[in-house]
């Protein structure tokens, strides 16, 4: 417990010091907005970036654990984003819920927590659930919304749309990027990776920072209903992800647990992000954030119960 605390214990600070810098007037009412964009326009690309960039296949060729923890992920996405259709809500809208039941802060949480748990051997499973959520997941999501707030009738001239918007969105570009330049085996120089590094490094505390800023703000419109997308979070998305781990796939111990530890973290900020970027009510989001890290302490801790690493 204390472990996890550790590792938690930071994100609620970050978020309290946008929360009080608001408060206090520090901060005007736009900067949860324009950090915000220095997040999705600047740092996350960097990350992406770098990410994919500096991939090798020998790094993320692990068939078994990607298919138990993106089955996982994407049976969740999914299933929530349906069930949002379903309630009648648009499908921006429901993409973005369908993130934030599926979304698991593999970054800030998942990477220490993985080290502290498991050992180094940790950090490659890691490392390979932070790209199937912030490039695959996020990617889907990402389509998904731009389809939804497409008003073309044609389904040809709605998909000419949805493309032209894809081709200008930097968390589309940025990943897809890194691949194409992986693929060319230049690798990065010095200065380059230092650059991105900076960069990438500056993700998580400006979201979380940009969320604090948030929450202090009066948020209109829809502001109930975080709990369900918590408890999906928190309980769904690792017991999917355990029995394809555990049953189907019959993972190695090492994998297995990564795997089942990994899909039960709260949600991460990727979801706000978007939500802030393209204008939707964020005020369930935010929420499912905060309330999915503090429940993530009692979560985690009753599945570190079940092995020793």
């Amino acid at each position: 417990m204390n472990s996890i605390i550790a590792v938690v214990l930071p994100i609620f600070a970050l978020i309290l010091v946008g929360y009080l810098c608001r408060k206090a007037n520090c901060l005007g009412p736009t900067a949860a907005s324009e950090i915000n964009r220095l997040v999705v326009w600047l740092c996350l690309p960097a990350l992406l970036f770098k990410t994919t960039a500096t991939a090798t296949w020998g790094e993320i060729w692990q068939p078994g654990f990607v298919l138990a923890f993106s089955g996982g992920a994407f049976s969740v996405f999914f299933a929530t984003l349906i069930w949002r259709l379903v309630k009648k809500h648009s499908l921006a809208e429901a993409s973005i819920d369908g993130l934030s039941a599926s979304y698991a802060n593999t970054g800030y949480i998942g990477i220490p927590l993985c080290l502290l748990v498991l050992g180094p051997p940790g950090l490659q499973p890691a490392l390979i659930s932070s790209l199937i959520v912030v490039c695959g997941l996020f990617s889907v999501s990402v389509i998904c919304i731009e389809i939804g707030l497409q008003q073309e009738k044609h389904i040809g001239r709605a998909m000419a749309t949805v493309l032209r918007a894809l081709a200008k969105n930097p968390l589309v570009v940025s990943p897809i990027a890194g691949g194409l330049w992986a693929a060319t085996g230049l690798g990065l120089a010095v200065p380059v990776l230092h650059f991105l590094d900076m960069l990438a490094s500056a993700t998580t505390p400006c979201a979380l920072i940009s969320l604090g800023l948030f929450l202090a703000q009066k948020q209109d419109g829809r502001v109930t209903g975080a709990w369900p997308l918590v408890l999906i979070k928190l309980i769904v998305q690792p017991l999917i992800t355990a029995y394809l781990a555990f049953r189907v796939f019959h993972l190695p111990p090492l994998w297995a647990h990564a795997a089942l530890l990994l899909s039960a973290l709260p949600t991460g900020t990727g979801p706000f992000m978007l939500a802030e970027y393209y204008g939707r009510e964020a005020g369930v989001i935010s929420r499912t954030i905060l309330l999915s890290t503090l429940g993530s302490l009692v979560s985690i801790s009753l599945i570190l119960r079940f092995f020793s690493p």
